[in-house]
């Protein structure tokens, strides 16, 4: 089998896992749909966006996002942004994440995903090509949660003001005016969104800000311009909440992730 750009050409490989391997230009969209298999979509330069059913994810540089097979999803290309997908058997592991969920990726799996893009589709699996992938795999099950997600709410309504959010972060509307938006009283709407994403609103609010600003700052914008444009009154609030969610500075989150020089 000859290597393709299309994810559904890898769905039917007789092998645990199957790389594609492709680039995109800066706003391009990959509309809704699903896979079969589960996927690892890698960037390993630029920045993308996920959204699914579960939640909106933020794929900065070094990150990759994990998605189960049958998950409805669309991909938005914030910059140019060099991809490796890595298409699953969940079967082959117990213990694959049941859940879309963004991984930091280490430097390990990191040098397995580029390297897996050179295997031939339809690797040896007794031989080195093989070992690689059972690697990957066994990476993929303890692999520690990045924090670059927001759930989404499943009723129409919230899905509404929650789509609002995620267009413009920096929006300041009170709860009392998204309750009224979404034609339900403050505590109906404080209650059903605490419901449906297991997060207050005020805490969904400030992660899609940060998730917002981690994709300006992977872009490469300036940390003042990055906090006000997302809706914090100083840099040093952003920066203190930045530092309280992450565990790290906006800036030594970028210095980390630039040291890693993609080959």
């Amino acid at each position: 089998m000859l290597r393709s750009t299309r994810g559904v050409d890898y769905q039917k490989v007789p092998r645990a896992v199957a790389v594609l391997s492709d680039e995109y230009a800066a706003g391009y969209v990959d509309p809704k749909h699903r896979h079969e298999r589960a996927q690892l979509i890698y960037a390993s330069a630029g920045v993308v966006s996920v959204i699914s059913d579960q939640g909106s994810y933020v794929i900065p540089p070094q990150r990759a996002v994990w998605i189960p097979g049958g998950v409805y999803h669309e991909a938005h290309c914030r910059t140019k942004v060099s991809l490796r997908t890595l298409y699953v058997d969940e079967s082959a592991r117990s213990q694959l994440p049941a859940r879309c969920r963004v991984i930091a990726v280490p430097p390990m799996l990191r040098e397995l995903i580029l390297e897996a893009t050179s295997v031939p589709i339809e690797y040896d699996v007794d031989g080195r090509d093989g070992r690689i992938m059972e690697l990957i795999l066994d990476e993929l099950c303890s692999v520690p949660d990045a924090k670059l997600h927001v759930p989404m709410p499943q009723s129409p309504r919230l899905i509404g003001i929650c789509a609002k959010i995620l267009d413009d972060p920096a929006r300041g509307d009170t709860i009392d005016e998204l309750a009224d938006m979404a034609g339900c009283s403050r505590r109906t709407f404080t209650r059903s969104f605490r419901k449906e994403t297991e997060m207050s609103f005020s805490a969904w609010r400030r992660h899609v800000r940060l998730l917002e600003a981690t994709s300006r700052l992977a872009e490469g914008q300036p940390v003042t311009r990055v906090a006000f444009d997302v809706g914090y009154s100083s840099q040093s609030a952003f920066t203190a909440m930045f530092h309280r969610v992450f565990g790290t500075t906006p800036t030594d989150y970028l210095s980390n992730d630039r040291s890693h020089d993609d080959r």
